[in-house]
């Protein structure tokens, strides 16, 4: 069943269309804070004023930036093996990973104090202590790449597997439990956990937003458009689903009770892949063209 809801969308320029804004994230600070993939940056957005950027190694590709426990963001960096850390005030530290060509990928923060992290071509669950030491849990499967990572509210980590065509959960002790998806080939990347401790996740080549619950049980709900190419997935104040549909230059919305609804981006082929709401209550999305795009309802609120 699909549902009309009336939005405005409004993109903010955070870079040339080389930068790509990839992914984003509210900071402690109340500005969004967002990687540049392709340049090595990574970027600071208070809302109505003038984007800052911290560079890295230009060749580092950040990825996804999360808050960490102790006030600083943390990311990954995709092409140089590298966790990173940033304070509100654009201190960086960096930490290498232990296994060369892992391409480190997800990251979110864990119940234990550490952030979690996926190694996408080691077939690793990674963990890192806030003064940087790594811990590398191997997966039961080889050339699953897992994808993105997010705290459950069991008290463990749920990640996808892209190609392993699977949900996976990491125990604090590194035990491993793997759940198949019904759909073949669904590929799933974005993942993130609801307050109700359920966990909702794209399918990007399914055209599909999946749910699984804390024991396992697995449910797929398929978007009007199944080429669309879903890529990441958030959930608002209301527990109501957003993701963005990468290949169809759309964000969309998943209620509780199964209502759809799909926005198109103004920009044609804007590429958007993180989604996150923002500090004002807003849900931002970051646009690889070059953009940050606020996303909210016709009365100025999500």
């Amino acid at each position: 069943m699909n549902h009309v809801t009336q939005v405005s969308i409004e993109e903010h320029t955070v870079g040339d269309s080389g930068a790509g804004p990839y992914a984003l994230t509210t900071g402690p600070d109340g500005a969004l804070w967002y990687t540049l993939v392709h340049s090595g940056q990574i970027g600071r957005l208070v809302p109505g004023e003038e984007p800052t950027r911290h560079r890295l190694d230009p060749d580092s590709g950040p990825t996804v930036i999360v808050p960490g426990p102790d006030g600083a963001l943390w990311f990954t960096e995709y092409r140089a093996d590298r966790i990173g850390r940033i304070t509100t005030d654009g201190v960086i530290d960096e930490f290498g990973v232990p296994t060369p060509g892992c391409g480190p990928f997800g990251i979110a923060a864990g119940p234990d104090g550490a952030l979690w992290f996926t190694e996408t071509a080691a077939d690793r669950i990674g963990r890192v202590t806030v003064d940087g030491s790594v811990t590398e849990f191997p997966l039961p499967v080889t050339g699953a790449f897992p994808s993105a990572i997010t705290a459950g509210g069991d008290g463990g980590m749920w990640f996808t597997l892209n190609q392993g065509n699977a949900i996976g959960r990491i125990a604090m002790d590194g035990a491993v439990t793997l759940y198949p998806l019904p759909t073949q080939a669904a590929a799933p990347v974005g993942i993130a956990a609801g307050r109700d401790g359920v966990l909702w996740f794209v399918e990007i080549a399914a055209g599909q937003i999946g749910r699984i619950t804390p024991d396992g049980k697995i449910t797929e709900f398929p978007l009007p458009d199944r080429a669309a190419r879903p890529h990441a997935v958030t959930l608002d104040g209301d527990d109501v689903v957003w993701f963005t549909e990468w290949g169809a230059n759309r964000v969309g919305s998943l209620t509780f009770d199964g209502s759809l609804t799909v926005h198109d981006l103004p920009t044609p082929r804007s590429e958007p892949h993180g989604i996150t709401v923002g500090p004002d209550g807003a849900l931002w999305t970051a646009l690889e063209i070059g953009s940050l795009a606020r996303v909210a309802a016709a009365d100025g609120t999500t």
